[in-house]
């Protein structure tokens, strides 16, 4: 009898890789482990941070975007008015056997052909329906008994401070930190318009049930971007760069039609048929798409998908979701780009009271002609008595046109309970010079969780070579650049090995620096953790100063002098020279 052996898929192989060598692991694991709460180490801190920094790269230094921080914990009254206290909920339910509770919409997903979108519109007494018409059961322990679906607030709240009524929130995203800072981010930067702020940082969310690894944590660092621009000239300065590059989009009409096929366009197709609302968002879609490019994502494994109007956030106009396909989970968010409109800035003026408003000033002057109502309190007074002065102030709210117009076909204007009659008022023509014009701005935003860039990161970099591990890391965000390897730990190889370490240290390279067993056991573990180049100290360096470099992908050698290593290797990992430029090759 013979027994067929599973071979793990890559989300278990990089998982295990990732605790064996130090990329990251589940947190509190002296105390069993607590879900949705991850440790990264020595090496993932390091590719995170790498992760992040191309992330500022492309968007921040690109467009000149200024960058801050601000506070994880929020009071009540600033998600009062973001309208996270209203929509933060999702439906869960609790298994009646082992009780466990879950996501009512993800047990639906993952036991059933019920899509997220499905899933997502469906109401509480649906949602029990369905999972008892699927006979759903639960993950842990196999019955298909559950408690009816409710509503979970999944915001984490705090007091801050000794008194227990000063509630506050931890925050769910990073933006409300950018939003009620605007009015200061707007006066350093000079009063113009548009600009952009980024804020990375950590953000919680009180996941009932995160079962996908880095993809769904509760705590967790979040990258948001807010872009503010007048509505009225929504022109991105740098979209003839762009405009012929193509998206491939899922858009929501094609997902109505319960399709996925993709329509590939060019971003000046995408615009001129209003696939994409707006110049801005369509850029940072691109910038975007560059992004993971970089990070090791072909452009064949992105899309972006339209969300339908239930699937979007509250504050949300439009919205595409940046996807790429994993191993285990398909085509999983990377990126979401979100036109806020001036939903949240309106929402903190209404709340606090405070001017959200902006001036932007006309190159000329613009001359208006505009109806004004002047009341007649002589004939006000003795018409209305005590309640002159309120209808007074009503009139001044009126607009001038409806009025004109009502006493014209009617020769009366009701103002609410008060019948306007035409001695009461009168009705001009005045001109105005107008020097400019008070809005409040709109915003787009591109959002990114930067854990979930770095296991897609780590997945699509994970592969083999002769039964080896081999993780592909771009050369620009690889944790360790260069690896160090005197091939003997004697004859003074160790000590010639040791000065070209410092001196590339010197130079800013991330160096390991390993002399313990066979060379080709050295090589075997630097590949499999993602090291690009190894440089080995022989005994020919110490007669004419030259070493031998590897490559961690195609295994091929050159060799070239100490003394042009540094300048060499500066281009390399600038991604100026390609490998083969580094010295002349080696026959294996």
């Amino acid at each position: 009898m013979s027994t067929e052996t599973k071979t793990p898929d890559k989300l278990t192989q990089v998982t295990e890789l990732a605790k064996r060598r130090g990329f990251y692991w589940q947190s509190y694991g002296i105390y069993g482990g607590t879900s949705g709460f991850f440790t990264y180490g020595p090496l993932g801190a390091k590719l995170k941070q790498n992760i992040e920094n191309k992330l500022r790269q492309t968007f921040a230094q690109k467009l000149g975007l200024q960058e801050i921080e601000s506070p994880i914990i929020a009071p009540a009254s600033v998600f009062e008015a973001s309208g996270h206290l209203k929509h933060f909920k999702e439906p869960m339910i609790e298994c009646q056997k082992c009780n466990k509770k879950f996501r009512a919409d993800h047990l639906l997903r993952e036991q059933t052909h019920i899509t997220d979108a499905e899933a997502e519109k469906l109401t509480l007494e649906q949602l029990q329906q369905q999972i008892q018409q699927n006979n759903i059961q639960c993950p842990e322990c196999g019955a298909k008994q559950f408690s009816e679906p409710k509503h979970f607030f999944t915001m984490f709240t705090t007091t801050i401070g000794p008194y227990s009524d000063n509630i506050g929130y931890g925050r769910p995203e990073a933006a409300q930190g950018i939003f009620v800072e605007f009015n200061r981010l707007y006066t350093i930067n000079r009063e113009k318009l548009p600009f952009g702020t980024l804020q990375i940082g950590h953000a919680l969310r009180n996941e009932i049930s995160p079962r996908q690894g880095l993809l769904r944590q509760r705590e967790f660092t979040i990258a948001d971007l807010e872009f503010f621009y007048d509505p009225e000239q929504p022109d991105c300065h740098i979209l003839k760069e762009i405009e012929n590059e193509t998206l491939q989009l899922l858009l929501a009409e094609t997902r109505q039609k319960c399709s996925e096929k993709l329509t590939e366009t060019t971003v000046k197709e995408a615009l001129e048929k209003r696939y994409i609302k707006t110049e801005w968002t369509a850029v940072f879609m691109i910038l975007a798409k560059h992004l993971l490019i970089q990070l090791g994502i072909p452009a064949k494994n992105q899309r972006f998908i339209e969300k339908l109007p239930w699937e979007r956030a509250h504050y949300s106009t439009e919205t595409f979701d940046q996807e790429v396909i994993l191993d285990r989970w398909g085509w999983t968010e990377a990126s979401g780009h979100a036109n806020r409109t001036d939903y949240d800035l309106e929402s903190h003026e209404l709340k606090t009271g405070i001017d959200m408003h902006v001036f932007r000033e006309y190159e000329k002057p613009i001359e208006k002609e505009q109806l004004v109502i002047k009341p007649n309190m002589a004939k006000l007074g003795p018409a209305f008595k005590k309640d002159a002065g309120k209808v007074e102030d009503m009139l001044a709210d009126a607009d001038p046109k409806q009025v004109e117009d009502s006493l014209k076909e009617k020769g009366y204007f009701m103002l609410d309970q008060y019948k306007i009659l035409p001695e009461h008022v009168s009705i001009t023509r005045e001109k105005t010079i107008e020097t400019g014009r008070r809005f409040i701005p709109h915003v787009v935003e591109p959002s990114f969780g930067t854990d979930r860039l770095f296991h897609i990161t780590l997945e699509y970099a994970y592969s083999t070579k002769d039964d080896r591990v081999v993780l592909k890391f771009p050369r620009g965000i690889a944790p360790i650049q260069i690896g160090i390897y005197p091939l003997m730990s004697k004859d003074g190889l160790d000590q010639k090995a040791l000065e070209i370490h410092k001196t590339l240290i010197d130079e800013g390279f991330t160096i390991e620096f390993d002399e313990a067993g066979s060379i080709g056991r050295r090589y075997a573990r630097a590949d499999e953790i993602g090291i690009p180049l190894g440089i080995t100290i022989d005994y020919d360096t110490l007669k004419d100063d030259t070493v031998t470099i590897r490559d961690r992908d195609s295994w091929k050698q050159v060799r070239t002098g100490i003394d042009d290593l540094p300048r060499l290797l500066n281009e390399y990992f600038l991604g100026k020279i390609d490998f083969e430029d580094l010295g002349n090759p080696v026959e294996s």
